[in-house]
């Protein structure tokens, strides 16, 4: 049996460059694709709808993504639909614990929806369904109880039954892989409270059916929490989430470089021009094979020799997309931290490298930036490149760790205090989407997407310094 103390994370994971060593990591499933999502039709609590052959078929290929890996646990939702994605995917496993069957697991209760098509929701409840699509957690349904009908908030109910299921969770397994399987109300829950966001903030992240995402826990819910990846698909035959065809506004594939020997040697390397090493190099070169057969229609990238060359090699199989540069998409400046290792840090700053690890948004970095600094001006190259981008089309975007975290925690409503809540691994790739138009909210439909760089679900890829 696998177990991920503080130390083997390690290795995936340096504490001096990546906030706390993490110790317990869970994985997130939702179910296969069923009977209900081919009508397009609500589920809910609703408990009638079954896998489809498709997604059977998602659910092996879920298991064998995940077969690498030994679980000392494994949850689910009852529901069918997800209890039958359970029992597919650890079917594919050589060895696997019992499933634990847990009604806080469930999907959001929507009562009085439950079983109709969206075309009739729209329909009947046309104010209420837009409230769902534009202010979730502001929705207010009735509910059956033993005093008759009362009104209630489903996702705000949503949001207290995922902090209640961490709480429960976590202090049973420290330092273990725990394996959960569930439905996309539930799993969007389970991942924003677990990185402090509320239900607010539900449209924020996609889950696909059968997509997998990883967490690292430092401890219990409170402590640092860091999401992997988020809603990696290529093991369904999709390198990312599908465009939707309604979406109004652009599409946003944010790439971080390959990686650079000082990377590799985990030695702070900033505004210093480092350039791609050999497997930086290769990195980039899966990172464009990847991406091939997605049509792109501009790219931009920060000038620096390692963010510039991922994207010209991204770009070889994009004929005529010329390559555009923002200063403003440069990693962050650490000063007169740049150019050393850590060992070498703490000689001179060791109060400042302690607070950088669990509190970096108080950290002013000597002669360099703060995290403050890099946020205004990665987000406003964020804004400017959003608002030119054509509606429906999709953009490349290459840049830095840093520069990567902060519009991805922006994004979703996060701040600078949760910079190491969100991981970039070198020629890793995200996806943004603008379902509403550029002026309207952001969906994370995929984070940290490594898969394609050959080393299975986890990101192994060199924990290096910025």
């Amino acid at each position: 049996m696998l177990v991920f103390c503080a130390v083997s994370i390690a290795r995936y994971l340096q504490p001096s460059q990546e906030g706390t060593a993490l110790a317990t990591r869970v994985i997130l499933v939702r179910h296969g694709i069923s009977s209900f999502n081919a009508e397009r039709r609500i589920q809910g609590l609703l408990d009638e709808s079954v896998l489809t052959e498709a997604g059977e078929d998602g659910a092996r290929r879920a298991g064998q993504a995940l077969r690498s890996l030994s679980f000392n646990a494994v949850y689910a939702s009852p529901l069918r639909r997800a209890r039958q994605t359970a029992e597919l995917i650890t079917a594919q496993f050589a060895t696997a614990p019992a499933i634990h069957f847990t009604d806080q697991l469930r999907e959001v209760n929507l009562a009085g929806w439950e079983g109709l098509l969206f075309d009739e929701l729209k329909q009947r409840f046309p104010e209420q369904y837009e409230i769902w699509r534009s202010r979730p957690h502001d929705l207010q349904l009735q509910i059956n109880t033993s005093t008759g009908l009362q009104p209630f908030y489903p996702l705000r109910s949503l949001y207290d039954q995922a902090r209640q299921f961490w709480r429960e969770l976590l202090p049973q397994h420290p330092n273990q892989t725990v394996l959960l399987v569930a439905h996309s109300g539930i799993n969007r829950a389970l991942i924003q409270t677990a990185i402090g966001l509320d239900a607010d903030r539900f449209n924020r992240f996609q889950q696909t059916n059968c997509g997998i995402s990883v967490l690292n826990f430092a401890g219990t819910l409170g402590d640092l929490v860091q999401i992997e990846s988020m809603n990696a698909t290529a093991h369904l035959n999709l390198p990312v989430p599908p465009k939707k065809t309604e979406l109004q506004g652009p599409r946003i594939l944010l790439v971080r470089h390959g990686e650079t020997d000082w990377n590799r040697d985990q030695r702070f390397q900033g505004q210093i021009d480092v350039p791609l090493n050999d497997q930086g190099r290769v990195q980039a070169e899966k990172a464009a094979f990847f991406l091939q057969d997605i049509a792109i229609d501009a790219a931009v990238s920060s000038p620096m020799l390692r963010p510039c060359e991922t994207a010209e090699i991204i770009l070889k199989a994009h004929a005529g997309i010329s390559l555009s540069f923002d200063d403003r998409l440069k990693e962050i400046s650490h000063g007169l931290w740049e150019g050393k290792l850590e060992s070498e840090i703490r000689a001179d700053y060791a109060t400042e490298l302690e607070q950088w690890k669990v509190a970096p948004e108080t950290v002013q970095m000597p002669e360099g930036e703060n995290l403050t600094q890099v946020w205004e001006r990665a987000i406003a190259a964020w804004n400017t490149l959003v608002a030119a981008a054509a509606p429906g089309s999709t953009v490349l975007v290459v840049a830095h760790d840093a520069i990567n975290k902060a519009i991805l925690a922006s994004v979703v409503g996060a701040g600078p205090n949760q910079f190491w809540s969100f991981k970039q691994g070198n020629g890793a790739v995200s996806v943004i989407d603008y379902p509403r138009g550029a002026a309207e909210a952001p969906l994370v439909q995929a984070l940290n997407i490594t898969s394609h760089l050959g080393e299975g679900v986890l990101d192994r890829t060199a924990a290096g310094a910025l």
